[in-house]
């Protein structure tokens, strides 16, 4: 394949998680006897730029189709993530009723809604019209189609530039990075002002993050990678934040690389040096990755197996994509965990794909009193333990298999 973003040949591998479905690509009663396709899920890296990706197996308009499963606002922790960003940024370049937000990947409108209640103009693009749909009925207006250089230059048409550009958990989803990273650039103000937040690879290989890999994600993004596509595009850097959402992630700033009227944080020069210092730009730093996520992988089997002829009932919680890598790669099926709960309506009552783990509500953890309960989502296991705090009474104990595997 061809790198994604400077086209040279890629073929050093990073990952091989073998063959798996799509991550959301949830099963219903009926589809339980029908095949199912699954598609290589290998990652590799480019010796020229250091993006890390997948070859596009599975198209972006089939991933992200008119019933997508992900909803972001049953997360509280993520709502709340989304109300403190609109605060900060409220404050910090003084957005009002004269501003402009444009929201990419703007989902059942999470976290345009809290601009909105400041009285903020905002405009939503997402191309999942089930979730938009969602969105539309918070007064959310949404475009409901991916985001690229074809539709910025048809919305600068129709009047439409945006004073903040965000979006959340996006740019490694895109197929075409060069072409939406292009889009910012056109439908971006004079002296607007971009964010991007993304996991942060530096975090995917220190914590064995494995499971955040699937077909989704075309892209798993250093910040200096993330610095010379947008250097390629006419737009510079100037603030990063690490922040702990999904395991760790960046919060990346931009601008028009003409606009004056910023200062260059020097969060910008630290991180490029961390990345360097860690050895993000040898080849050697991507070797040793398979081994890692092996080990993840034999660990876990291994506590399951032993539970298992112990006689112990195991369950999980958080019918989320990572859940799917890791139990897909992991060869985990419904004779080792008998069920996942999940508060989302839209999964509930369907089943993870290849492992055909029945998903089901909170009601089913009071009804079975499992002794083990994996947490799939990891990255939001405080919030998930607190809520399930009652499950001590039985002496019920957490599984985290992420970064190793943890009882607790």
């Amino acid at each position: 394949m061809k790198c994604r973003f400077c086209k040279s040949a890629v073929d050093l591998e990073f990952a091989d998680l073998v063959n798996s479905p799509p991550s959301n690509s949830y099963l219903t009663k009926e589809q339980l006897n029908e095949p199912e396709s699954f598609y290589p899920l290998r990652v590799l890296v480019c010796e020229k730029c250091f993006l890390v990706q997948v070859d596009e197996y599975y198209k972006s308009s089939d991933i992200f189709s008119s019933d997508y499963a992900y909803f972001s606002s049953f997360s509280t922790s993520w709502l709340a993530h989304a109300k403190k960003y609109t605060e900060m940024m409220t404050e910090r370049f003084g957005f009002n009723e004269k501003s402009q937000i444009i929201e990419i990947a703007s989902n059942d409108g999470y976290l345009l809604q809290y601009f909105k209640e400041k009285g903020i103009p905002v405009l939503g693009i997402e191309p999942t019209a089930n979730t938009a749909a969602v969105a539309k009925t918070k007064g959310i207006d949404s475009v409901i189609e991916f985001f690229g250089i074809d539709l910025a230059q048809r919305l600068v048409k129709e009047g439409k530039k945006a004073d903040l550009l965000l979006g959340n958990n996006v740019l490694a989803h895109v197929p075409d990075i060069n072409d939406f990273v292009g889009g910012m650039k056109v439908i971006l103000n004079e002296k607007g002002v971009i964010t991007m937040e993304f996991p942060h690879l530096y975090q995917l290989v220190l914590n064995n993050q494995f499971d955040t890999i699937y077909h989704e994600h075309f892209s798993y993004l250093s910040f200096t990678t993330v610095k010379k596509i947008f250097e390629a595009q006419g737009l510079s850097m100037f603030d990063v934040q690490e922040v702990p959402t999904h395991g760790g992630s960046l919060r990346i700033f931009a601008k028009h690389t003409g606009d004056s009227s910023k200062s260059i944080s020097e969060n910008v020069a630290a991180l490029l040096k961390k990345e360097e210092d860690a050895g993000m730009l040898t080849l050697k730093y991507y070797h040793n990755f398979q081994e890692k996520v092996d080990t993840i992988k034999n660990d876990l089997l291994e506590f399951l197996l032993q539970q298992k002829k112990a006689g112990k009932k195991v369950a999980a919680y958080g019918a989320a994509a990572k859940g799917n890598t890791l139990l897909n790669y992991c060869g985990i099926k419904k004779d080792l965990i008998s069920f996942v709960v999940d508060a989302n309506p839209a999964k509930q009552n369907k089943y993870m794909p290849a492992s055909h783990i029945p998903i089901c509500t909170e009601a089913r953890i009071k009804e079975d009193k499992p002794d083990f309960i994996l947490i799939l989502p990891w990255n939001i296991k405080e919030e998930i333990v607190k809520q399930l705090n009652y499950v001590k009474e039985w002496n019920c104990k957490f599984i985290v298999p992420i970064p190793r595997l943890e009882i607790i």
